[in-house]
């Protein structure tokens, strides 16, 4: 299929062929017939992707501090990569789609197969959104004018933020789409409306719509707007313009009554005067989009819907709402499309609205399969992209599912150095998939993931995925017999651990051929200095005390990581990968976990994100990992620290490695960080190829998952867990793993 996507690095514009996204869970798949081109929100990204550096610097002056801190702690030469790598990844462009339902996910009720939807998809011949972001369109509303169900509904969003009542003065500042279409919602609540804008023909289409008007270009407002009100000031103003002044605020406060009510739905500057505001004790707010359940994961993506008795009118509500106006000619959006194109021709249409010829409306037609079931389309339509090569050579041929960030900064660049060949990239959306098979060179791009599986000519696969499908997509590959690379954690809890274990087991015994290598992304034990470490620490007999520090970094509370069902949480998520270099360290069992949570009692501890994990080991060793997301970010991410019979050596991220006590060795430096990705790669593929050992044992990538989850365990009842994880070696009966599994599921359920 075909979709616009936008470089923030050029600015270019370019439509392009990619896979065809797969439904999930809660969403609904959806072909396209017509899309709106939001002029303000998408020439504003058309025009930041044209900038040069400097000018992205200037508009983003957050992001350049991340950047500073970035290079005090990494290094200059990865931070180039990484903010290059980010400038690199192709943005969808649009939000205002309206087309034809194909198929539903699970758990998706309120659609079928054929139903007519208006959605926030973006620009593309068949779209994919979560359930709550879709709305049926009436048989009385076109798909020209459905198209313009989710612009409006920020202006609907905006209304509803000001509560306009019957017979109140409103101003509408800034007549751009949403602007007029603010107009006319103000006009069916029964309220006067005056217009402000500088472009005559806008000035003459909200006259159209019932509104008085003044043009900003003959000067100040202040008397119009008097006038308009009797002398009283108005009501509310609703700010729809976009611009960096801080121009239309001021004029708002000015023209306001006392306790006005000004809204903000556009985006101006906003260096307000106290001044402005105190005397009349008006009210300002900010507009949030189309409305409640916007950025919120729960509502959009997990579909859990507010109660409507608590929360009249949600995203998808106010989507309904504005069809409902639609169908009832309330308002008529028909005067607002000035442009059509076809899809084909969409580049045409962001030259036009990034010129200067004027515009306002630009819909996107989409070839449409007229008199055909629904069925019938869907089988047309979504269809998987499949560009796949001979094979040519015995160097390993790997597939790699999932191509988010860390996959395209990170694993892709680590397998392409070392010489793996690329054989089909997949992603549930297709898009990241297309970016990244064209970028690093793979024969195919997917969204097809039982493709992958299916495919005798892949030997291994690459899982970088979301956490929560680690263990089920592990477990397809080891069913169909291929090596396998998990990115941590291999499973986020022990059910989950247990199947893929019970997976391997099966596969060991029944599958003819070589036992297909099984590996987990613990790229530190690969690390340079850590291999140095460790040959240093080989010499010593006594136990040792290792002390790994880590500047975790906040993130944001909604975000995936934290919710158990998807992320496992940060210690589960990430701190593993603490938990296995301080066992590969020591190189002995860990027999007991304790672990306790920054403020466990108290609100500061809602996530797992603040706290100090000490394991025991078999050999009289212990290690302690201080996993800390409560610091600043300019101080370096990691910091290890081993004591040992009279010695000591300090690693700071993974840059500097200094030791006390060695005559032969004192000191490691590096030029940049090199946390041992690569190494990590070229030994997964050595293996694959001689049909060697797999990098790490079986046993220890159970015995350190185990161990975090024993961790999280730990501190939240605030005891010790004796570690059985180290007695579960690959050969353990299956049963035997099932029995743990319940075990440790009935002890968290109590």
């Amino acid at each position: 299929m075909r979709q616009i996507l936008q470089s923030l690095a050029t600015g270019q514009t370019e439509l392009v062929t990619v896979p065809c996204p797969s439904v999930g869970p809660g969403q609904v798949l959806i072909q396209s017939r017509v899309s709106l081109v939001s002029a303000g929100t998408e020439r504003m990204l058309v025009e930041f992707g044209k900038a040069n550096l400097l000018e992205k610097v200037r508009k983003q002056p957050d992001k350049v501090r991340q950047v500073l801190d970035k290079i005090k702690t990494d290094g200059l030469l990865p931070t180039v990569a990484a903010v290059r790598s980010k400038l690199d990844q192709p943005i969808p462009l649009g939000y205002c789609n309206a087309g034809i339902v194909l198929e539903v996910g699970e758990g998706v009720d309120e659609f079928r197969c054929g139903d007519r939807v208006a959605s926030n998809g973006p620009h593309a011949e068949v779209v994919c959104v979560p359930k709550h972001l879709c709305a049926k369109i009436p048989d009385e509303v076109s798909d020209d004018v459905a198209a313009f169900t989710v612009l409006g509904s920020i202006g609907l969003q905006g209304v509803r933020l000001a509560q306009p009542t019957l017979g109140e003065a409103f101003v509408v500042s800034g007549l751009g789409l949403i602007g007029l279409v603010t107009v006319q919602l103000l006009k069916a609540h029964g309220c006067r409306v005056l217009g402000l804008d500088f472009s005559p023909a806008r000035l003459a289409l909200a006259e159209q719509m019932g509104a008085e008007t003044f043009n900003l270009g003959c000067g100040d407002p202040t008397a119009v707007a008097m006038k308009f009100s009797r002398g009283r000031g108005v009501d509310g103003v609703l700010i729809t313009a976009a611009t960096d002044s801080d121009e239309p605020v001021h004029q708002a406060a000015q023209i306001c009554r006392r306790r006005g009510r000004i809204v903000l739905v556009g985006v101006v500057g906003l260096k307000l005067s106290r001044a402005d505001f105190y005397e009349k004790e008006l009210s300002f707010q900010v507009s949030c989009s189309y409305g409640p359940g916007r950025y919120d994961n729960d509502y959009e993506q997990h579909g859990l819907d507010y109660p409507i008795g608590f929360v009249r009118w949600t995203e998808q509500r106010n989507f309904e709402a504005m069809l409902d106006m639609m169908a009832g000619r309330q308002i008529d959006l028909s005067p607002l499309i000035s442009h059509r194109y076809a899809i084909d021709k969409a580049v045409d249409a962001y030259e036009l609205i990034s010129g200067k010829q004027p515009s306002l409306g630009v819909l996107l037609e989409y070839p449409r399969e007229a008199e055909q079931e629904p069925a019938s389309l869907r089988n047309q339509t979504v269809r998987r992209h499949n560009t796949a090569l001979p094979r040519t050579s015995t160097t390993p041929r790997v597939a790699i599912i999932g191509a988010g960030n860390y996959a395209s900064q990170v694993l892709i660049p680590a397998f392409k150095k070392c010489g793996a060949h690329l054989a089909c990239v997949a992603s549930r959306n297709g898009l990241t998939a297309a970016y990244a098979a064209r970028k690093f060179g793979f024969d195919d791009a997917t969204s097809d993931l039982e493709s992958v599986f299916s495919d005798p000519n892949i030997d291994a696969i690459v899982v970088a995925t979301r956490h929560d499908s680690h263990a089920s997509l592990a477990c397809q590959a080891l069913d169909a017999g291929k090596h396998l690379f998990v990115e941590k954690p291999l499973a986020i809890n022990p059910a989950g651990l247990a199947q893929v274990l019970t997976a391997y087991d099966r596969v060991t015994h029944e599958h003819s051929g070589p036992t297909p290598i099984l590996t987990v992304g613990f790229n530190r034990r690969f690390a340079p200095q850590i291999q140095r470490m460790k040959s240093l620490l080989n010499e010593l007999a006594e136990p040792k005390s290792i002390i790994m520090t880590v500047n975790a970094g906040a993130i944001p509370p909604n975000h995936w990581v934290h919710d158990p069902q998807a992320g496992g949480g940060r210690v589960i998520g990430e701190g593993c990968h603490f938990i296995d270099l301080i066992r590969y360290l020591c190189g002995s069992p860990i027999v007991s976990v304790q672990a306790t949570m920054l403020g466990r009692e108290s609100a500061v501890a809602i996530r797992d994100d603040k706290m100090t994990i000490t394991l025991s080991f078999a050999d009289g060793s212990f290690g302690t990992v201080h996993y800390l997301a409560n610091g600043h970010r300019s101080i370096s991410k990691e910091r290890l620290e081993v004591f040992c019979a009279g010695r000591v050596i300090q690693l700071d991220n993974f840059r500097r490695m200094s030791t006390v006590g060695w005559k032969s060795f004192r000191r490691m430096n590096l030029w940049q960080q090199d946390k041992g990705h690569v190494a990590e790669v070229r030994t997964f593929l050595e293996a694959i190829t001689t049909g060697g050992p797999s990098p790490i044992p079986i046993d220890e990538l159970a015995e350190v998952t185990w161990a975090s989850f024993d961790a999280v365990q730990s501190a939240e009842t605030g005891e010790v867990i004796r570690s059985s994880a180290s007695l579960m070696p690959a050969t353990m009966n299956s049963d035997k793993r099932i029995s743990r599994t319940a075990s440790s599921n009935s002890s968290e359920t109590k």
